[in-house]
C-alpha cells in the first residue's frame, strides 16, 4: 500500500497540484474526470480535455515528466439520470482513458437524484446493469471500478453487496472511505464491522474523519449528522486508521492509501491548510510503515 492524495486537496492548499504533491512528498494523485472529459493539468489550474487518445497519451507523457502517477478517475455518473446508453458510454470512455493513462482503477459515485423515489430493487437493477454493460465492453482492460459508499445510497451495505453479487466480476469493487458509513449514522463499532465485511471488495480509497462527543459515538445518527462540525484531520477523529489499514492489509489489498481530508474548509487559507495536510501525510505514512512491519 502507498499514500496518494485527492487533486482537489492540492488546489485548495496549494497554488498547483505539482506543488502540493512536491511539498507534501507524495507522487500518487487522484484525478477528477468531468463528464465534458476534462483534468487539471496539474503544473497549472488550467484544465486539459482527454477528447481523444492522441490527447490521454499526451497527458500521460505530461505527468511523466512531472513525475506524477495517476491512480485513479474520480467519476459520477447518475444512471437514474438521462439515457442508459449514454450513461453506459460516458463511463465505457472514461474506463478507456484511465488505462491508457495506466491507472489500475476508476471511482464510480453510487449516488442517484431518483434513489429516494426508486426502490430497493430497481436501484440495484438499474446501478448493477449499468455498470455490468460498462464492463463487457472493456472486457479487455485490466482497469477496475470502485463504488464509493457515497451519500444515503451509497452507505448501505445491501445496496453494494446486492450490486457486486449481481454484475459478478472481479473488476468491480469498492472505493472504501472510511469516514462515509460513520457519516452515514453508524456507531462507530459497526462501521468496524461494515468495513471488515467490505475489506474483500476494496479497490481504492479515500481517508477521512470525524471527531464526534464521546456520547455520540456509538449512537445511531442521523445521516450527516453536524458534519460540517465535527469533521476532522486525519489524526484527530474518531475512526482508527491503524484498524481500518490492518482490514485492508488482511485481506490482501495492495493499491493506494487516498487522502481526502474534508475538514480543511474548517482552516484559514494557506499556511494552516498546509500543516493540516503534511499532518495527514505524516499519519498516513506512519500507518503504511507500522502495517508493512
Amino acid at each position: 500500500m502507498f499514500c496518494s492524495i485527492r487533486d482537489c486537496m492540492l488546489t485548495d492548499t496549494f497554488p498547483t497540484p505539482c506543488a502540493g504533491l512536491r511539498h507534501l512528498n507524495v507522487d500518487a494523485v487522484e484525478i477528477e474526470l468531468t463528464r465534458s472529459f476534462e483534468v487539471l493539468s496539474m503544473d497549472s489550474t488550467e484544465k486539459v480535455a482527454l477528447r481523444s487518445d492522441e490527447d490521454a497519451l499526451a497527458y500521460r507523457k505530461h505527468l511523466d515528466s512531472l513525475d506524477i502517477q495517476p491512480v485513479s478517475f474520480l467519476t459520477a455518473c447518475d444512471f437514474s439520470a438521462g439515457s442508459f446508453e449514454d450513461n453506459v458510454a460516458w463511463v465505457t470512455r472514461a474506463m478507456e482513458l484511465a488505462a491508457i493513462l495506466g491507472m489500475d482503477n476508476l471511482r464510480i459515485d453510487s449516488a442517484m437524484a431518483r434513489e429516494m423515489d426508486l426502490d430497493f430493487g430497481a436501484r440495484v437493477t438499474l446501478f448493477a446493469d449499468g455498470l455490468g454493460e460498462t464492463l463487457r465492453r472493456t472486457a479487455g482492460l485490466s482497469v477496475a471500478m470502485g463504488i464509493e459508499n457515497h451519500g444515503f445510497q451509497g452507505n448501505n451495505l445491501a445496496f453494494l453487496l446486492n450490486v457486486f453479487q449481481r454484475v459478478g466480476s472481479k473488476r468491480l469493487g469498492l472505493t472504501m472511505d472510511t469516514g462515509n458509513f460513520y457519516w452515514r449514522g453508524y456507531p462507530l463499532s459497526e462501521v468496524y464491522g461494515i468495513l471488515a465485511v467490505l475489506a474483500p471488495y476494496a479497490k481504492h480509497t479515500h481517508l477521512k474523519n470525524i471527531h464526534y462527543p464521546a456520547e455520540m459515538r456509538e449512537r445511531t445518527r442521523e445521516a450527516g449528522w453536524e458534519y460540517g462540525t465535527y469533521v476532522s484531520p486525519l489524526d484527530e477523529g474518531d475512526v482508527d486508521h491503524a484498524r481500518v489499514l490492518g482490514l485492508l492489509h488482511a485481506a490482501g489489498y495492495a493499491g493506494d492509501i487516498c487522502i481526502e481530508d474534508e475538514s480543511l474548509g474548517k482552516y484559514p487559507e494557506g499556511d494552516a491548510r498546509v500543516k493540516i495536510l503534511e499532518r495527514d501525510v505524516a499519519h498516513v505514512k506512519g500507518l503504511l510503515t507500522a502495517v508493512s512491519g
